[in-house]
């Protein structure tokens, strides 16, 4: 079965998957896995294959936004796969997990509206227990802040004339805020497909709090790094289980 906007064929997807916005991650990410090799480029979505420790996995690259990101999921699912960890960044909603944090998303508010025409209003966008679980455990003995909570996925990243949720979210307990994790856990919750998500904090998004806005800084690449292994071990370990 050829899928026609990524433009691989189903036949070449492993049953495991990371997913990232950008295509340049996406590029780093197989650049850590073994027999790596690009099946597709298209748009925003970049796919590739490859393995660590004996356990094949699919990256792929969504973009920017639950729509375009939904239609990857919708696609990887389609064509076998089982279990997607999404890679990201995010902006945090407190000082207890500063810039080069990662948090492990364990539900998503649904700001955005692509779910909202998939699903009535009060179904939950909420992780797979197990891929929660692999993905802290794993982080927690890496150094530095790693945190499990809710995170809140919203569609506008620069304000108009109405005013963002971010301070009532922050009251709430919610962590963090990003773009895409709901639309993957509803995505996967209706295809019978299971899903998390790790994310490294960016800046925040907190205006209370905000500096200048800088994702590039050494601080945050040494996080992505991190989340990025984090998330292959996860999926290594996750698939020796199901095999087990």
């Amino acid at each position: 079965m050829f899928l026609p906007i990524l433009q691989v064929n189903a036949e070449d997807l492993p049953a495991q998957g990371i997913v990232c916005g950008d295509p340049r991650r996406a590029k780093l990410i197989a650049e850590k896995l073994d027999n790596a090799r690009e099946l597709a480029f298209s748009r925003e979505y970049r796919v590739f294959v490859g393995e660590r420790d004996g356990v094949q996995m699919v990256v792929a690259s969504h973009g920017v936004g639950s729509p375009g990101a939904a239609v990857c999921f919708e696609e990887l699912i389609k064509g076998g796969v089982k279990t997607l960890i999404r890679v990201g960044t995010a902006g945090s909603y407190t000082t207890e997990a500063p810039s080069g944090s990662l948090i492990v998303s364990v539900a998503a508010a649904r700001e955005e509206g692509l779910t909202r025409q998939l699903v009535p209003a009060g179904f939950p966008a909420v992780a797979d227990s197990k891929i929660v679980d692999a993905l802290y455990e794993i982080a927690s003995a890496t150094e530095g802040i790693v945190k499990k909570g809710m995170t809140v996925t919203y569609d506008a990243f620069f304000a108009g004339v109405l005013e963002f949720p971010h301070q009532a979210y922050k009251r709430a307990g919610m962590l963090a805020v990003e773009m895409e994790i709901a639309a993957l856990y509803v995505v996967a919750s209706l295809r019978g497909a299971r899903a998390g998500a790790i994310l490294a904090i960016d800046g925040y998004a907190d205006a209370d709090l905000a500096n200048e806005y800088d994702p590039h800084t050494e601080t945050v690449s040494r996080a992505v790094e991190k989340e990025i292994e984090v998330a292959i071990q996860a999926i290594v370990r996750l698939a020796k289980e199901e095999r087990e």
